[in-house]
């Protein structure tokens, strides 16, 4: 047992909102309160810590990562640059120490950060690299940049085909230029030599450190089998200290069915999510399906891999087997078609025609990974089907200027927590990292201020309408996630019998100023009633 006392305590629970002290035991909260009161009450039993006055809040849960990606990218060149002619110099200086024929892997480019906004070629990276495959994936993780050796061994040519799903950039002979969209992306990415499951379990065992720094407890896993094989390898050693709700790829959806594995089997660590679909591409690439053209593209609508009718036919046979669905979805048109499949789904949840083993009350917790831009009329939607919107307000900082170029007007929709939240939308929030970073506290700060750290686009931030109070930000990082992941009588709050994974802050994130909150980071991450990281003493 263990009692944290002399500490202000936000635990998000509204029976009880604040205390000074709370005690631990077998990974649990006992009970909270003031600190005469506990101490009194616990007197002899235990370790008793002082906290120094300092902050302690509920662990914070990204609720849309990808871990894999994430690890792999710590090993990765940054290619997240300001021009175009930084991301090569450092694939050059990369290059210096390859050996001759081994892969230089890369992520993070956005042509529309570089000041001509064009896309690179593979001349571009042939000129520094002749005689080792690249692959650089865009900071949306929905295209990607290669050279002529590594195109040579995909066998991508001017004859080959588009796949489906996806599409190779040509000249105008009709030859690629080096950049993948979408499903081409995976004529490459296939070739290259994976780290087996155990390499990837070491790099998400230091990747997991470095989330804890950051303020996170648990994440909601975006990434495919290997990863699983690799969280499942830390699991079984009893080295998983994050709390990871692991969504399936759809394709994968006969096979998880045929074994009998449902949303929410697993332990305390490591959990089956949903079942995880696209409905579109993204903002970067202009791939995300639209209801009307780009600004700036009059024949260009993006791309819609999924609508209604595929979704719910796919999806029935999640939903009949107790699978929830978290299905990608970027464009308004793309969120649109997800809606409408929903509908359809909730109406078959309902059905005593349902072939469904288990009876589905509650209903399932299904999700819109994204929600980045949505119709008007569309809006009420979610709450009305009681469908979550996974979202991450950190994407707001790096996107508006795109968002602005390429959506016009329509952006007053995008990015619309506030909209979304007064309709009494469920939300979930996370970061995509490594799309953005993972650390929530820039994500918090862009939520509230709907501006970049370094304060762009000016001091009212971008459709200020859409700004959240620090609370409604933070219960989506907490409660929302927690009940996103059906364990909303365990996670997400500091109560009674609720696990003990906490933060502890040497700053006020509901007092400071609004602009410090990007700049907060613990000095303390307790998982289970365990420090997995601490500065104080």
């Amino acid at each position: 047992m263990e009692i944290l006392y002399n500490a202000k305590v936000y635990t998000l629970d509204p029976d009880q909102p604040t205390a000074s002290a709370l005690a631990i035991d077998h990974g649990r909260i006992l009970g909270l309160g003031r600190d005469e009161h506990l101490l009194s009450e616990f007197e002899g039993r235990g370790k008793h810590q002082d906290i120094g006055g300092r902050i302690i809040i509920p662990g914070l849960t990204d609720a849309h990562i990808h871990l894999q990606h994430y690890a792999l990218s710590l090993q990765k060149v940054n290619c997240e640059t300001s021009s175009k002619q930084e991301c090569i110099r450092r694939i050059a200086a990369h290059t210096q120490h390859t050996p001759r024929g081994e892969w230089i892997s890369g992520h993070g480019w956005n042509q529309n950060d570089w000041p001509d906004g064009k896309f690179g070629t593979a001349a571009d990276l042939d000129a520094v690299a002749p005689h080792n495959p690249v692959f650089l994936t865009a900071k949306s993780l929905h295209a990607a940049w290669a050279n002529s050796l590594a195109l040579q061994r995909a066998g991508i040519n001017a004859p080959s085909s588009e796949p489906p799903g996806g599409r190779i950039q040509r000249d105008e002979r009709g030859n690629p230029t080096g950049i993948l969209f979408e499903n081409a992306m995976q004529l490459v990415s296939e070739i290259i030599p994976e780290p087996e499951a155990e390499g990837l379990a070491q790099a998400l065992r230091l990747a997991q450190e470095n989330l804890w720094k950051m303020g996170l407890t648990g994440a909601h896993d975006f990434d495919r089998q290997l990863c699983f094989q690799a969280l499942q390898i830390l699991n079984s050693r009893g080295e998983l200290k994050l709390r990871v709700i692991k969504s399936l790829p759809l394709e994968a959806l006969p096979h998880v069915v045929e074994v009998g594995l449902r949303t929410g089997f697993g332990d305390a660590f490591l959990r089956i999510g949903s079942i995880k679909a696209f409905a579109d591409g993204a903002l970067g690439p202009r791939t995300a399906a639209m209801i009307q053209p780009y600004e700036e593209e009059p024949e260009n609508r993006g791309m819609l891999l999924l609508d209604a009718e595929e979704l719910f036919d796919q999806g029935r046979l999640a939903v009949e087997n107790g699978l929830s669905l978290a299905v990608h979805a970027i464009g308004d048109r793309a969120n649109h078609e997800v809606l409408n499949a929903f509908e359809q789904l909730r109406q078959l949840e309902r059905s005593e025609d349902s072939k469904a083993e288990l009876p589905m009350r509650p209903p399932l917790r299904h999700r819109i990974e994204h929600v980045q831009i949505i119709h008007p009329d569309d809006v009420p939607r979610l709450a009305q089907l009681n469908v979550i919107a996974s979202m991450q307000p950190v994407h707001v900082t790096s996107d508006h200027p795109a968002a602005q170029r390429f959506w016009g007007e329509r952006a007053a929709f995008s990015y619309a927590w506030r909209t979304l939240l007064d309709q009494g939308t469920r939300m979930a929030y996370g970061s995509d990292a490594p799309v953005e970073s993972p650390n929530p506290f820039w994500g918090l700060h862009a939520a509230v201020t709907r501006r970049c750290l370094d304060g762009r686009p000016g001091p009212q931030g971008w459709y200020p309408e859409q700004k959240l109070a620090l609370s409604e930000a933070l219960h989506g990082f907490t409660t929302g996630a927690a009940h996103a992941a059906n364990l909303e009588d365990r996670l997400g709050k500091l109560a009674p019998d609720y696990y003990a994974d906490l933060l502890v802050l040497e700053t006020d994130p509901f007092s400071c100023d609004p602009d410090q909150i990007g700049d907060l980071a613990p000095v303390g991450t307790m998982i289970n009633g365990e420090w997995v990281f601490r500065e104080f003493e």
